[in-house]
């Protein structure tokens, strides 16, 4: 596994893998369902992908939307390319919703709605927590 796959806790917060990419979930959730859509190339270039990366990224998106329509009804999504501390091509993936959501007791606020997400106004899950809500998140992915 790339450096960037790591850095986001693999394997324990893998939610479903494909060919080309993992679905992890973000271990700092900017708001509930906050994920990382990572690809498993080395690649430091979005260009840099393989042809079928890019093919099997619809697919990609099409799982991750409909999991977590189900999971946080999310309004809006918001995929974030941040590339400046983790090299390795990764999207931060953010539901996006105008009323907090809740989980096991923990409340998620949408900081930044409807502006951009205040990735600095994270909820800092406990490792129990991240093992919980990856077995949740996971059962949800087809």
């Amino acid at each position: 596994m790339n450096p960037t796959i790591e850095k986001f806790g693999y394997p324990a917060t893998l939610l479903r893998e494909f060919e080309h990419w993992m679905v992890l979930l973000r271990p700092a959730q900017v708001t509930l369902g906050s994920l990382v859509l990572a690809a498993k190339s080395d690649a430091t270039a979005y260009r840099d992908l393989p042809r079928e990366a890019f093919a099997e990224q619809a697919d990609v998106v099409k799982a991750v939307e409909t999991a977590l329509s189900g999971f946080c009804e999310y309004e809006r999504i918001n995929y974030l390319m941040l590339m400046m501390v983790d090299p390795n091509v990764h999207f931060h993936v953010i539901p996006r919703y105008s009323a907090a959501r809740a989980w096991n007791g923990v409340e998620f606020p949408d900081a930044g709605w409807p502006g951009s997400p205040q990735l600095g106004k994270m909820v800092a899950l406990t490792s129990e927590q991240i093992s919980q809500l990856t077995q949740q998140l996971s059962s949800t992915f087809r």
